[in-house]
């Protein structure tokens, strides 16, 4: 599957083999868990987010992993995405930092 990630005017392809979206289930339940505690998005506490939140977290920490070179977190990334938002095929980060203005792609 290829994932697509818009930061501005850069675009980005991630490709996520179709086992590892299998395989990272443990990895993501863990994200999951973590954002259970609640999460600090850009200048707010969400205590709880919900399942679009967490995508917007999700793909901070896919941005991170994107601008740091790190491809196997960033498969991971867009992997939990694609499996929590079904039919999302990329995500529009945006590029000022607020968490809340990334939208998902759709077909």
């Amino acid at each position: 599957m290829r994932f697509k990630v818009i930061v501005g005017e850069q675009v980005y392809a991630v490709e996520v083999p179709e086992d590892l979206l299998r395989q990272a289930g443990e990895f993501h339940d863990r994200l999951d868990r973590d954002m259970d505690q609640g999460w600090q998005m850009s200048r707010q506490f969400v205590a709880q987010p919900d399942r679009l939140q967490r995508c917007q977290i999700v793909a901070d920490k896919l941005l991170t992993s994107i601008m740091q070179g790190n491809q196997a977190s960033a498969m991971l990334m867009a992997g939990y995405i694609a499996l929590r938002m079904p039919g999302a095929i990329g995500v529009d980060i945006d590029a000022g930092g607020e968490m809340q203005n990334t939208e998902l792609l759709y077909a």
